[in-house]
């Protein structure tokens, strides 16, 4: 099968085997482990291969979150199950459903956005999206220097272009701190 051509997005992955009958355990990426199916059939990077996916049920491990647990068609055994490990399962962009909201974004829509500041001076590219549960942070590589890591908040990313592909961000110093509270 042939998938369309484009952009893939990262919805889960291969954490391993679980028991001996090729059982695999996924960590899914997407708000609702749930959903990790909705959107059709999921592939590896490329798109090369895709998998029948069938989910069974879950498993704790991995945080607080835990697996879901999985049945890939073909996969029968616990070595095949096994080799699987580490395998990124992904869409493609156009499979997954517009947003409601002009405010939320798909943090594959976000990686590769150029970045200037509130002058329109260059800073770089947003290299990745984070989400440690905190809210978003983005990284953003620079031609010269260490990366930067600012918060994905109105007030550090004023203007996202994405139709432009661009975002404006308010470099940190310029982002006012939030009052600290004293414990003392």
């Amino acid at each position: 099968m042939t998938e369309p051509a484009g952009p893939r997005v990262l919805l889960g992955a291969i954490a391993g085997a679980h028991g001996v009958r090729g059982l695999v355990r996924i960590k899914s990426f997407t708000d609702d482990p749930g959903d990790l199916t909705a959107y059709g059939p999921l592939g590896d990077e490329t798109g090369a291969r895709t998998f029948q996916v069938t989910i069974t049920g879950s498993a704790k491990g991995g945080g607080a979150k835990g697996f879901l647990v999985a049945r890939i068609a073909g996969i029968d055994d616990r070595a095949a199950a096994q080799a699987l490990k580490g395998t990124r399962l992904t869409v493609p962009r156009g499979a997954l459903p517009a947003l409601g909201d002009e405010e939320t974004y798909y943090h594959a829509d976000l990686i590769g956005l150029a970045v200037e500041d509130l002058a329109g001076q260059p800073v770089g590219t947003v290299s990745t999206v984070y989400d440690f549960g905190g809210g978003d942070l983005l990284e953003i590589d620079r031609a010269a220097g260490a990366p930067l890591v600012i918060p994905f908040t109105k007030a550090a990313v004023p203007q996202v272009d994405l139709a432009g592909q661009r975002l404006v961000i308010a470099p940190p110093e310029e982002v006012e701190a939030p009052e600290r509270r004293s414990d003392g």
